[in-house]
């Protein structure tokens, strides 16, 4: 082989290995550059799930459930507010019943005189008014016709409750009713005494009245009614 024909083909053959190198490096080149989106799109994803992107959907608004609690609270704190108030009249009417009847059965067979309100004599007014007195309700000694104006009328079914005031003989007598029985009174021949409504008093019944205690409630009344 000639010297010429060898340089021509090392030539081709330098030039075949120079295509081959550029074609491979290219090669190369494309896969790197197509690898590449592909990590910066897995990286902006792992990114983009650590922010917090949750916000707008984690809104805690709910008005509805607290203002139903707080009525719910309001509601439960006025029912024991009312159920401590009832109790306290019931209390209040219990420790009352005691000492009226303490006060009536006390002054049993004390001799009656018009016009006095104890502790050794009474008459029928004076009667009464010292009972409810000891019993811590106060108010103004007066005559049997002035309380029968100044105290509230009752209904019919509480005519014969305990604690009334009964009048009769056109407002001249009174008495303190115990039940639909009978009643507490000053007689002007046996003293203060009890007696039955059947017969001579039940005729001569003019009305009833109620002692309006709640206006006249003393401390220590309050006190042991808590």
């Amino acid at each position: 082989m000639s010297l010429r024909k060898l340089l021509s083909f090392s030539s081709c053959i330098v030039f075949c290995l120079s295509v081959l190198t550029t074609n491979a490096f290219s090669q190369d080149r494309e896969r790197v550059v197509q690898e590449n989106p592909v990590r910066t799109t897995e990286t902006q994803l792992s990114r983009s799930s650590q922010r917090p992107t949750l916000t707008n959907q984690i809104v805690v608004q709910n008005p509805p459930p607290l203002v139903q609690k707080t009525s719910s609270s309001r509601s439960t704190a006025t029912t024991v507010k009312t159920t401590a108030i009832s109790k306290s009249a019931a209390g209040f009417t219990a420790i009352l019943q005691s000492r009226l009847t303490s006060s009536m059965q006390s002054k049993v067979g004390i001799p009656y005189l018009l016009g006095s309100n104890g502790p050794n004599r009474y008459d029928c007014s004076g009667l009464i008014w010292k009972i409810f007195q000891e019993s811590g309700i106060i108010f103004e000694r007066s005559s049997a016709r002035t309380y029968y104006s100044q105290f509230e009328p009752v209904a019919d079914d509480e005519r014969y409750k305990f604690g009334t005031l009964v009048f009769f003989n056109g407002l001249g007598h009174m008495g303190i009713v115990v039940d639909d029985k009978g009643f507490y009174h000053a007689s002007t021949s046996k003293g203060v005494m009890y007696s039955k409504f059947e017969g001579y008093w039940g005729k001569r019944i003019v009305g009833f009245r109620r002692v309006p205690v709640e206006n006249y409630m003393f401390a220590d009344l309050n006190r042991e009614a808590k």
